[in-house]
Parts: structure tokens; sequence; C-alpha cells
């Protein structure tokens, strides 16, 4: 089974992400900055107090359309105001998506918020405190004749930077709650997304506690770009390293400002 975890930028580099996604083989293909806009095709422009950027309409949508033989399950964690290329104001969900393929049953579905709760934004986007979820699919994974929980987040954003914070800390407490919740006795579990964290945070010890190990270390988990010296973004966390076939960080293609995890297990 290849598991792939990705923060997809909003869709930006689309035209490099598309064929790539076509060609990656991913049974489960777990993706965070994934965008919604009901009615709409083709780009926006997103704005907050500290950035400008350019996302996809429906980056869900286009995900399906280069794996339509993948079950796709989206989670939202907030919605609120972009604009098209004349100007035009619309409403834009944000979250993280998970998409298996259809060979792999689906025997549970769990989301849950690890920072505040669900929020529309009227007139404009915070740069900071925006709620955070998780998404955890369990699949039965005929080949091997077990259960594998795969939880997919996208971690708290603090302007100030990523170190430990209360906050995380609460994150990290109830994303190990959810886990626990979502998986079953002996199923092989999968943490993996953009926490947006440093490789020392206590949020790997408090994973630890229920069996978690990281992966990644202090590998550098960002592409050329992403202009800031901090390296350090993306996690992927297994509770059976023993069951790890191939790991990759993958350097290229360049399909967002995140390396893509490549896990096969």
């Amino acid at each position: 089974m290849r598991i792939i975890s990705l923060n997809a930028w909003g869709g930006a580099l689309l035209d490099g992400l598309g064929p790539w996604l076509a060609a990656s083989g991913a049974d489960v293909l777990c993706l965070q900055e994934v965008t919604r806009t009901p009615g709409l095709h083709g780009w926006t422009r997103f704005a907050d107090a500290g950035r400008t950027l350019p996302q996809r309409a429906d980056l869900l949508a286009d995900v399906r359309e280069r794996l339509p033989r993948h079950e796709p399950i989206f989670a939202a964690s907030d919605a609120g105001p972009v604009h098209d290329g004349h100007g035009r104001p619309h409403r834009q969900r944000f979250g993280v998506a998970t998409l298996v393929a259809e060979t792999l049953p689906v025997a549970g579905i769990r989301t849950g918020f690890v920072h505040g709760a669900y929020a529309e934004y009227r007139d404009a986007w915070p740069n900071d405190g925006r709620p955070r979820n998780a998404l955890a699919v369990r699949v039965f994974d005929g080949d091997a004749e077990r259960f594998v929980t795969v939880v997919n987040l996208h971690g708290l954003r603090d302007p100030r930077g990523k170190g430990d914070t209360p906050a995380r800390r609460a994150q990290a407490e109830r994303l190990a709650a959810l886990v626990d919740g979502a998986r079953g006795d002996g199923d092989l579990t999968v943490v993996c997304g953009d926490l947006n964290l440093l490789p020392d945070s206590e949020t790997f010890a408090i994973l630890g506690k229920i069996g978690l190990t990281d992966l990644v270390g202090t590998a550098d988990t960002r592409t050329s770009r992403y202009p800031k010296p901090l390296r350090h973004a993306s996690y992927l966390l297994v509770s059976d390293p023993g069951a790890v076939a191939r790991f990759e960080i993958a350097a290229s293609p360049e399909v967002s400002d995140h390396r893509a995890l490549v896990l096969d297990l």
C-alpha cells in the first residue's frame, strides 16, 4: 500500500501537480490546503493580512479529475472570501482531503477539530489562529490482511513561528484522542500532514505515548518555492516502523512549496 501526504498549496502549481498525481500510484492520498468553491472552476486569488496567493477554485474537483478511481473525502475547516480573475467575490471552503483507491474498502471515517471550530469569515481571512481539523480513514488492506488507519492533518499556523505553544500542546492532545478513537485494536496507524512544527516539538512525545514514531526528523520538507530558511513543516508517523518498506521525502518534481511524503507499506 502506498500512502502519500502533501500540502497541495491550494493547487498553485496545478500544471505540475496534476500529472504527478495521476502517476503517483497512491492508494491513499492525503492532501492539505484543499479548496472548494461551489459552482466555480479555474483560478481564484486568496488574501489575508500577510500574503496573497493564487488558488484553484475547486482543487478537490481538479484532483478527482486526475484520480477518477479514488473515493474523495473532504473536511472543511473554514470558509471565506476569494476573488476570480474578473475581481468578483466568491466564498471558498478550505480544508483537508483524503482520496482512497476503490480497491481499498473504507471501514470507518472520523473527522474532528484539533484547534478551534469551523468558522466563516465574511469580509477577510485572519492570518492567525484559524481552526484546524484532522480527517481519519480506516481501510482494509486485503493483500496484507490488516486494517490501516490513516490520519490526515493540517496543523495550526502561527505567524510568530513554529515553536511549541499552549495551543499546539492542546492540538497534540486533541489529535492523540482523535487517533485513538478512529483506529481499531491492532490497526497499523499512520498520521501525516503539514503539522507546522519544529522537529523537537513536544507534540512528538505526546504522539509517542500512543505508539507513534516520526519518520521525518530534521529532514528538509520544503521546495525551492519556499524562500524562508526554516525548512521544517511536514511529518509522517507510524505505529510500526517495521511495516515500512520504503519512505521518501520527494525533492522532485516540485508540485508545491512542500515536498511530498511517500510511504510504502
